[in-house]
Order: C-alpha cells, then structure tokens, then sequence
C-alpha cells in the first residue's frame, strides 16, 4: 500500500489545482441560520467543475502522471461523479480515459461522462465487481487505475475543499462531510487538522449504507451489500485501505440519514437559497441539521459535494 496523504500532500496538490479547478463560494442563509440556531457556512462543490467536488481529486492524481501514463491513458469505476471529473481532467490533460460505469448510473453523469470524451464499459453494480472489471482493463491495455476514493492523491486532492473552507471562514466548530468511500472525508480530516484542530468532524451516510459507521465502531473495515439508497455517489461497500486509516484516527464521528432528510435537505436548499444538489451532495447539511441542538450558538461548516441531478429525478424527490 502506498504511503497515507498528509496535509503537505493537501497544499501541493492545492497548488497542481489552482487555475483549474473552482474555487468554489462558501454561501449563507440569515433564515436558516435563525432556525437552526446556528452560523451554517456552505462550501458549495455543487458549483465545481463537472459539478462536483471530484474533479479535484481526479485532477491532483492525473496531473503525477509520468509521459508513459499519460499516453497509455487511465481507467477508473465510478457511479458517475467521479467518472466525470476523470473524463473532464483527461480532456484537459490530453490523457485517454475509460470509465466502468453501471448500467443504472443517473443518465445526466452518463451523457456527461461521455461528452468529455471517455470511453464507457458498462456493468451490473448488483452483480458484478466493478473493482475485478476495473484491474481487468488496466492489466489487459496498460492502463493505470485511478479508484474514486481510495488513493493519496485523490485523498489530498478532495481535502484542498476543507482547505479551501477554513481559509475562507477561520476556525469552525463542527465540519459535516458526506461519506461514501471517504476520499473527501480523509481529505478534509487532513486539513482540519492542520487548519483547525480543535474542530469536531462528523462523516455523514445513508442509513441503508452504514458500512463507515459499522467500520469505525468495529476498529476494522466493514463490507456491506450494495446499499438502496438515493444516494447513489455514496452507494459503497466499504471505505477504503488508505481512507479508513485516516477516517479511524481522526474523525469525531460518523453519524446516519434517511432518504427522507436528504429530500428535505435538497429542498431547503432549493426554495430557501436557490440551489440544486442532488441527494449524495445533501449528506452533510442533513447530517448538520440532525445535530444541530449539539451546537447551537455554534459556527459549523458543511461540504455540499455535488450537484449531478437529473431535473426529472429532481422534481420527482421534490413533489413526494
């Protein structure tokens, strides 16, 4: 396994990133701060490039690639996100990008994975390993393997979003952060600790996909089945071997919600400060909303990740 990220990993790949990515605003509602009894600070990745906060990651670890890499080209599995954010770093990068995509993945990350030119395998996520698919391709056409969580540089990559946060708003009392396979939690653990270490930061799940919590509580790493959940950037199995580290060391909790609290967290953003996120990207403020009583009077920051909805999808979570 290669060596865990650093905060000093956090700043250079901040550094690589600068002049690509979006230095994404950090928003506020006076009427939401008012009834939760709270100062809310919204770290909107919904508003990066690609329309998540994975482009930073996939730029960090596509940007270290030597000549031969860059001409053999990269293979990663992603539900969407992260596969959009490769397809789009490659076309910037001049680096050929499969992608092992399932065969249900939201049709908006499928057309748009496309659109930046990636070549698309596709695969059943309820019945085939989209990780044996993924090593498969890279041992047959040399291809190197970039997963959507687990590796120092999408780690540090994710953490430049935390960063990027604390510089804007100074110390925070609490950070709630979506978690799936813990690329961007391990990465904004990273630079929580540097930036505010006194901060408490809370990883925030689907309740049908707890593998994180299971983990955390077990002292080891917890495999599910693939969870039924809206969530689908957060559809893991299990976080990963450099995520879970990380995760187990610093994280002050990891905490659970509905599908029906990321609706009416997706709502609130909607109606109240005109924003669309889609139901992955809405973990952390429900999970904020959830603990919101433990800090009241409090200064707490939320990483909103993505923004990859279909409007259909988006209306039809809305209307119920």
């Amino acid at each position: 396994m290669e060596k865990l990220p650093t905060y000093d990993d956090v700043v250079r790949a901040h550094e690589r990133i600068t002049g690509h990515a979006h230095r994404t605003p950090v928003l506020t509602s006076r009427l939401t701060d008012a009834e939760l009894g709270l100062s809310l600070f919204l770290k909107c990745e919904n508003l990066q490039r690609m329309g998540a906060f994975k482009f930073r990651g996939a730029f960090n670890a596509l940007s270290r690639f030597d000549a031969e890499q860059r001409r053999a080209g990269v293979v990663a599995y992603s539900s969407g996100n992260h596969a959009q954010a490769l397809a789009l770093s490659g076309a910037l990068l001049g680096i050929p990008v499969t992608i092992v995509m399932p065969h249900d993945a939201p049709a908006s990350k499928l057309a748009a994975t496309k659109g930046y030119g990636a070549n698309v395998v596709s695969y059943d996520r309820w019945t085939e390993s989209r990780e044996e698919i993924g090593r498969a391709l890279a041992d047959r056409h040399g291809l190197t393997l970039i997963p959507p969580f687990d590796h120092p540089h999408v780690m540090a990559g994710q953490g430049t979003a935390a960063k990027e946060l604390f510089e804007e708003t100074g110390p925070l009392d609490a950070l709630f952060v979506p978690l799936g396979g813990g690329g961007l939690l391990s990465g904004s653990l990273l630079a929580a600790n540097a930036l505010a270490p006194s901060c408490a930061v809370y990883g925030v799940e689907p309740e049908a996909g707890d593998d994180g919590l299971r983990s955390l509580r077990a002292g080891e790493i917890v495999r599910i089945d693939t969870p039924a959940t809206i969530a689908d950037g957060a559809q893991t199995q299990q976080l990963g071997a450099h995520t879970f580290p990380v995760i187990r060391d610093h994280v002050s909790d990891i905490i659970t919600v509905s599908d029906a609290q990321l609706v009416d967290s997706m709502r609130l953003l909607g109606s109240r400060m005109k924003i669309v996120a889609e139901p992955t990207g809405c973990l952390g403020l429900a999970g904020a909303r959830d603990l919101a009583e433990r800090y009241r009077g409090g200064r707490v920051g939320v990483i909103l990740s993505g923004g990859n909805v279909d409007m259909a999808r988006f209306a039809e979570l809305l209307s119920k």
